[in-house]
C-alpha cells in the first residue's frame, strides 16, 4: 500500500471536512492505494455518533464520498463533484470501534460519469456500509482551474 500525498495540504483556505488536517471539526482522513482500489483508516470518536456509540449515518455517507474523490483524484489525475449517493446501512459501527476500513473502486466510466463502489468495514473485516456513486468529473484544466489540482502523487512518487 503507497500513501497517497494530499495535494491541497497547505493550501491557505483548504478546509475539507473529510480531508483537511487543519480543520478541527473535520475527519482528517488520510488515503492509499492498493492496487486498483483506495483505502483509508479511520478511528471512530464518540462525538461522531448519531444513536448511543453508534456511528452516525451522516458521517459513514461522508466518509464513503470522500473516498469516492480520491478515488478520482489519484486514478484519473483530475477533480470534480459528487453527483449521486447511493448509501446502504447493513450493519452499526459502534463508535468504541479501534479502526474502520474505507474502501473503493471505480467500477465504469462513461464519458464525464464515473462509477465508483465503496464500503466500511470494522476492525472484524466484517461489512457495515456501502455506497454507490456517481461522480462528475471535469477536464484537467479545469481542474486546475476550479479545485487547485495539481496532480495526486504517492510518496515514492515525489
Amino acid at each position: 500500500m503507497k500513501k497517497i500525498i494530499n495535494p491541497w495540504k497547505g493550501l491557505e483556505g483548504y478546509m475539507c471536512f473529510g480531508c483537511a488536517p487543519g480543520n478541527p471539526q473535520g475527519l482528517h482522513m488520510e488515503f492509499y492505494e492498493d492496487g486498483d482500489d483506495i483505502v483509508a483508516f479511520w478511528e471512530p470518536e464518540s462525538h461522531y455518533q448519531g444513536w448511543l456509540e453508534t456511528l452516525h449515518g451522516g458521517i459513514q455517507t461522508t466518509m464513503m464520498d470522500e473516498l469516492a474523490g480520491w478515488v478520482v483524484l489519484r486514478k484519473l489525475q483530475t477533480s470534480g463533484v459528487t453527483s449521486r449517493l447511493d448509501a446502504r446501512f447493513l450493519k452499526s459501527i459502534s463508535t468504541r470501534e479501534p479502526r474502520l476500513m474505507i474502501r473503493g473502486r471505480i467500477k465504469e466510466q462513461k464519458r464525464n460519469a464515473i462509477f465508483i463502489e465503496t464500503e466500511i468495514y470494522n476492525s472484524q473485516n466484517e461489512l457495515c456500509s456501502r455506497a454507490d456513486i456517481v461522480y462528475f468529473v471535469v477536464t484537467k484544466e479545469q481542474a486546475t482551474e476550479k479545485f487547485h489540482f495539481c496532480g495526486c502523487k504517492t510518496e515514492d512518487e515525489k
